[in-house]
């Protein structure tokens, strides 16, 4: 699914991602832990084609493709989806509108037909149900006046809508209360759950992964990947934290 090989970035000439490695195959959760400023973000960004990240070093294969040879807009269409830890409002742009521009031009780069306003209301409804959102905050300016919770959910309804291979969500438990974490834990569950999908969770706690169960847990410092283990490692970070870990 995307395999990272001796990743190096930097930002303003400050070196970031140091040597990172990682593989997850198809069907499986990785879940990213770390720090403050182990640059799991900065991964996060690297692979969404952020701009002002340098890629000093290494390469990242998804899905057979030279990714880091992508643009930001050709890696979506390809089947990679960033989710932020912090969405972007968009005044004046509706989320009905905004939702069916992107899927229609990504099935456009892929060569496939786009979907008629039935068709897509119809898939946004069943999206929006997952997650137990209202489709008039669908008809509402993209993250508006919403509260953090309803950022999260409205953001996990495009990720169901584009229904990419692979999900890179950042800290997307960040700002949830304990309803809205478990509506967003299911979701991605309901989503991105399947044997041809894979999802790298990044996140400071291990909370999310109560409801989001992970395959493989590694912990991120100084830029690398110093320790991987079973789920059972995010429950050892939460008791004993990241100092006594990393060391």
């Amino acid at each position: 699914m995307i395999e990272i090989t001796n990743l190096h970035a930097e930002i303003d000439g400050k070196k970031i991602l140091n040597g990172l490695n990682l593989r997850v195959d198809a069907g499986q959760v990785h879940a990213i832990m770390g720090p403050n400023g182990a640059g799991k973000s900065t991964l996060a960004y690297v692979l969404g084609g952020r701009p002002g990240y340098e890629i000093t070093a290494g390469s990242v294969v998804f899905d057979g493709q030279d990714l880091l040879a992508l643009d930001p807009h050709e890696r979506a269409a390809a089947g990679l989806f960033l989710g932020f830890q912090y969405p972007v409002e968009i005044p004046g742009v509706s989320n009905v509108q905004f939702l069916r521009e992107a899927l229609n031009s990504q099935r456009k780069a892929r060569g496939e037909d786009p979907l008629s306003g039935g068709d897509f209301l119809k898939l946004a409804r069943e999206k929006a149900g997952l997650l137990r959102l209202d489709m008039d905050m669908l008809k509402r300016p993209v993250n508006v006046g919403f509260s953090g919770g309803e950022k999260k959910r409205a953001e996990m309804v495009q990720m169901g809508i584009l229904d990419p291979k692979f999900a890179i969500l950042d800290e997307t438990d960040s700002g949830l209360d304990i309803d809205a974490l478990r509506i967003v834990g299911e979701g991605i569950n309901a989503i991105m759950r399947r044997p041809d999908k894979g999802v790298l969770l990044i996140t400071h706690y291990q909370r999310l992964l109560d409801y989001v169960r992970p395959d493989v847990v590694h912990v991120l410092a100084a830029g690398r990947i110093v320790k991987s283990g079973g789920a059972e490692l995010a429950l050892e970070l939460e008791r004993d934290g990241y100092e006594a870990v990393v060391a």
